[in-house]
C-alpha cells in the first residue's frame, strides 16, 4: 500500500494526527495545517479508499473500519508517531477512537470536528444506511448509490452553510474525483454497511472517555445534516473536562470556519500538550 500524506511543522514538536472522513481527503485540512504547523508537527494521511492513497487490487484489502484503524496505526509507527494528539472528522472519528482503544497511552488529546460517538448524534439522514444494516439486500445497497453522485457530494459541503459562496468548489470537486475511481463506489458501499460496527462500539468509546478522560475538544458545525449537535454535547456527559464549541455552519466546518477553528485548536493544544 502507498499511503499519501501531508506533513508540516517542526518534526521535534508535539505531533498532531489529522484524520479526515467520508467525501474528503487530507485536502480538507489545507487551511488548518498551516495554522497548526506554526507550533506542532502535523501529519494528515488519506485513508484507504480516499484521496491519493493507493491500495493495489492484489492486496485484497478488506474495506472495514477495523482494517482502516489497523492501517492507520501501522502508518503512525512507520512515520514515527509514538505519542500524538488526534484531530478526527466524520469517518476519522471511529478510526481514531479504535486506535485509542487499542493504544490509549499513545493519545495525548482529542479534537473532534463533527466526529460522532453517540447514537443521539445520528440524524434522520442515516435512515437509508440504517435500513441497509438491518437488511443488507441488493436493493438496500443500490439505494445508497445516489449518495456518491457529484450532486450529493456538493450538497454535503453546502448544506447548513448560510453563505454558500464561502465554500470553495475545490473540496467537493476533488472528493468526487476520488469517489469516481473505478471500483471505489463498491468500497464506499462496503463502508456504509460496516459503519454499524462503529455504532456497536459507541459504548466502548464512551467508556474510554469516562475512564481515561483524555483532554477533549469538540468543534462542531451546528447545522450538520448528519451528526447532530447533541452528539457534541454528549462528550461532556462522559468527560466533564470536555470542551464544546459550535459554529454556524454545516458538516464540513473547516470550509467556512478554518481560521476560527484553528485558533481554538491551538489554544486547546497549547493548554493541554506537554512541550517537554
Amino acid at each position: 500500500m502507498r499511503i499519501f500524506y501531508r506533513e508540516a511543522g517542526p518534526t521535534n514538536a508535539p505531533h498532531v494526527l489529522l484524520l479526515h472522513g467520508f467525501g474528503a481527503s487530507s485536502a480538507m485540512f489545507r487551511d488548518l495545517i498551516p495554522q497548526l504547523a506554526t507550533r506542532y508537527h502535523v501529519i494528515a494521511p488519506d485513508l484507504p479508499g480516499f484521496g491519493l492513497t493507493e491500495v493495489p487490487a492484489a492486496r485484497r484489502y478488506r474495506y472495514s473500519f477495523a482494517s482502516i484503524a489497523q492501517t492507520m496505526a501501522a502508518f503512525t509507527e512507520v512515520v514515527g508517531l509514538k505519542r500524538y494528539s488526534v484531530y478526527v472528522f466524520d469517518y476519522g472519528a471511529p478510526t481514531g477512537f479504535r486506535m485509542a482503544l487499542k493504544n490509549p497511552e499513545r493519545i495525548t488529546a482529542i479534537i473532534s470536528q463533527n466526529g460522532n460517538a453517540y447514537e443521539e448524534g445520528l440524524s434522520k439522514a442515516w435512515a437509508p444506511i440504517q435500513a441497509y444494516w438491518k437488511e443488507p439486500s441488493a436493493a438496500n445497497r443500490n439505494a445508497l448509490r445516489p449518495l456518491m453522485t457529484f450532486e450529493m457530494t456538493k450538497w454535503q459541503y453546502l448544506e447548513g452553510v448560510k453563505d454558500k459562496s464561502k465554500v470553495s468548489p475545490d473540496g467537493y470537486t476533488l472528493a468526487q474525483v476520488a469517489l469516481d475511481r473505478p471500483g471505489n463506489i463498491e468500497v464506499q458501499l462496503d463502508l456504509f454497511g460496516d459503519y454499524q460496527s462503529n455504532v456497536d462500539l459507541y459504548p466502548r468509546f464512551q467508556a474510554y472517555f469516562r475512564d481515561r478522560k483524555p483532554p477533549l475538544l469538540a468543534v462542531w458545525g451546528r447545522n450538520d445534516p448528519f451528526f447532530l449537535a447533541a452528539g457534541a454535547e454528549a462528550y461532556k456527559r462522559d468527560n466533564a473536562n470536555a470542551e464544546v464549541h459550535f459554529y454556524d455552519t454545516g458538516h464540513f466546518a473547516l470550509e467556512t470556519h478554518a481560521q476560527e477553528i484553528g485558533a481554538e485548536v491551538l489554544r486547546f493544544l497549547d493548554r493541554v500538550t506537554d512541550k517537554r
